[in-house]
């Protein structure tokens, strides 16, 4: 008997489309909670896990201090307690992010539930395995001798993306829930009773598989150029995609075949600056390490040799998401990000990786000859105005909003702005590397999926990036990490305690 027949033999209670983490947050939680549970996974195992394996690890939680970090990361040194500055990010600080960065259209209820869910969820995931630790160099620098943490993203998860699953998956196995892999999901099965499985198809055959509920966690339509041309707009199709080459958006056609309502900003991405060389989808072997995140301490131009954002406007966790887009409005649909030696130690270690796309030049006029496509009379001439046009009686300092800007430019820099006069000056080629899509499906505060008329269907739910009506225009960095994992959990216990108390 194959391995699908033997689980179509079983009694299913909850179906689980999708890998990642949102994926196994959902199955692990409706495990806990007494559900026989089953993964449905498109991807072969060794490219398992969705756009999670290619995530940072940046994980945003609210935190009132360090006696709350202790709880999630109680291995820290007293070396370390004594270095760090943790601060403290408030669930009203957490909130106004939220607002400010989406310009006040993320969903009330949603991101409640997002915020206030947020620290308990981060312990449940310390419980689960996952290990964090402080993400010094990424949302901290060492000024002073002391190490003080900005935009509120303390921890980081320990490994990245790759360790989290690992520490899912093996939670998982524990639970006995069973993953079918290259086995998409392709229909959901839909009647008077509301959702009762999906159709699957599984080594080349088509499957119905029975279920009292169906999590779908299987990602949005990042990965389809069709669908990204048709909701994001002309040019996206030729946009390079972070991550997994899966997320095709099937999950979210399905959903909308059988009346989901669909729900945020379909016309919305979160996209980032990415090498211009990097393949179209993500690599495995590099994961997130073809992204170019210091530009708030250096220069962007584009082939006219011309500024066209603020680098400094705030830091990058709260402007990384929008600028990639910006780079894709650029002719050619590329830019260079320029250092000088002032800050180049502040670059992260994405910038010193074997494949990277750079130039070097002892002086601006050397670095001019060899930014490919750009305008070298151009490039100089904006060096030159915004060197006149620093605000150098202002001190410089990385950790805060400085306010060392500049005057007098079309477009002023606010922030972090240092004349280029410490050669060598070192460029990198960047694009637009798209993460993933902000339209997704109205999910009820349990994650269950609703249909055009604001009634739940039964048996249906969703969470990760199918949710929409979180993010719009601009999003906080660690914050789809978290999401999955609230809402993950949301589904997944919802969807098991529904089925079983029937």
């Amino acid at each position: 008997m194959s391995e699908i027949e033997a689980i179509k033999g079983d009694k299913i209670d909850v179906v689980v489309v999708g890998a990642g983490n949102a994926a196994l947050c959902a199955a692990i939680s409706a495990a806990e909670n007494g559900a026989r549970v089953v993964m449905l996974e498109v991807a072969p195992i060794e490219s398992r896990g969705g756009n999670s394996h290619f995530t940072g690890g940046a994980f945003r939680f609210a935190f009132n201090g360090v006696e709350d970090i202790l709880k999630i990361y109680p291995d820290i040194a007293e070396e370390e307690l004594e270095n760090i500055d943790f601060g403290t990010y408030t669930e009203d600080q957490y909130f106004d992010d939220m607002f400010n960065l989406t310009q006040y259209r993320t969903d009330a209820d949603l991101v409640e539930t997002l915020v206030k869910g947020s620290f308990e969820t981060a312990q449940w995931m310390h419980k689960q395995g996952v290990k964090m630790m402080p993400g010094l160099g990424r949302q901290a620098y060492k000024v002073d001798g002391k190490f003080r943490f900005w935009g509120g993203l303390a921890l980081h998860i320990s490994g990245g993306g790759p360790e989290m699953l690992a520490a899912l998956y093996a939670k998982a196995d524990s639970y006995g829930i069973k993953i079918l892999y290259e086995t998409p999901a392709v229909e959901l099965i839909h009647g008077d009773d509301g959702v009762t499985g999906v159709r699957a198809r599984h080594e080349g055959k088509m499957h119905n598989i029975s279920a009292g509920a169906v999590i779908l966690a299987c990602g949005s339509y990042e990965s389809n150029a069709e669908m990204r041309a048709r909701y994001l707009g002309p040019g996206w199709d030729l946009a390079k995609v972070r991550g997994t080459r899966y997320n095709n958006g099937q999950g979210l056609q399905m959903a909308l075949d059988i009346g989901a309502r669909p729900y945020g900003h379909f016309s919305g991405a979160h996209a980032v600056a990415w090498d211009t060389n990097a393949p179209p989808y993500g690599d495995l072997t590099i994961g997130d390490q073809f992204q170019k995140h210091n530009y708030p301490y250096g220069l962007v131009v584009n082939a006219n040799g011309e500024r066209f954002l603020d680098e400094g406007l705030d830091f990058h966790s709260h402007t990384y998401a929008k600028y990639g887009g910006e780079i894709l409005k650029q002719p050619g649909m590329f830019a260079w990000q320029i250092f000088d030696q002032k800050t180049i130690h502040l670059l992260r270690s994405e910038y010193r990786i074997r494949r990277v796309t750079k130039a070097v030049g002892d002086t601006l006029e050397e670095l001019s000859t060899k930014l490919d496509g750009v305008d070298s009379d151009g490039f100089l001439k904006t060096m030159r105005e915004f060197n006149a046009a620093c605000r150098t009686d202002i001190p410089f300092d990385p950790n805060v909003k400085d306010g060392r800007c500049t005057e007098g430019l079309v477009i002023n820099k606010s922030n972090w702005a240092n004349p280029f006069d410490s050669p060598p000056f070192e460029a990198f080629a960047v694009t637009t590397g798209v993460t993933f899509t902000f339209g997704g499906v109205k999910i009820s505060h349990d994650a269950q999926i609703e249909d055009t008329s604001g009634n739940t269907i039964r048996g249906l739910y969703a969470c990760g990036e199918m949710v929409g009506g979180l993010f719009y225009h601009n999003y906080a960095s660690g914050t789809g990490l978290m999401s999955g994992a609230v809402f993950g959990r949301k589904a997944g216990t919802a969807a098991a305690r529904a089925v079983l108390s029937n």
